[in-house]
């Protein structure tokens, strides 16, 4: 009685410690990957607030808020970033105050829109002033329309 007891939490513990050797074998090693290269991300707040006109001329004006936040993955691209603050926070107004369809922009697919537009005209920005920097993703933390 005593051997089927032992014989079956042995084969219980195999069952189950199996499975998780083979897939630990099988995991591609991340650690030496990431060793070789390095990786780096920032967040570059654009303070303040962007607070714009938003739609159709009209007798009631329209509103939009945004906080926005940059993600880099260079060091120096920060110092780039503070140096061109004027021109991209420019570029970001004008943007915004571009935005006619108010039902298009309340979306997530018209939201994502303008982020794709304004991470492109960003990084326009720093190509035209020969920086080297690149702007990898650009994030609301808020997006509010008063309408």
């Amino acid at each position: 009685m005593m051997n089927r007891y032992l014989a079956f939490w042995l084969s219980l513990v195999l069952a189950v410690s199996l499975p998780l050797v083979t897939a630990a074998q099988d995991e591609p090693e991340t650690e030496e990957a990431s060793d070789d290269t390095p990786t780096f991300t920032e967040y570059v707040e654009m303070k303040p607030s962007f607070v714009t006109h938003v739609g159709e001329p009209s007798e009631r004006l329209k509103y939009l808020k945004a906080d926005v936040s940059l993600r880099v993955n260079s060091e120096t691209a920060r110092a780039a970033i503070e140096t061109h603050m004027p021109r991209l926070r420019h570029e970001l107004v004008m943007l915004f105050g571009e935005q006619t369809d108010l039902e298009t922009l309340s979306s997530v697919e018209g939201q994502q829109a303008v982020r794709e537009h304004a991470l492109a005209r960003l990084n326009q920005v720093l190509e035209d002033q020969q920086t080297g920097e690149q702007i990898v993703d650009v994030l609301f933390s808020s997006f509010v329309i008063q309408r």
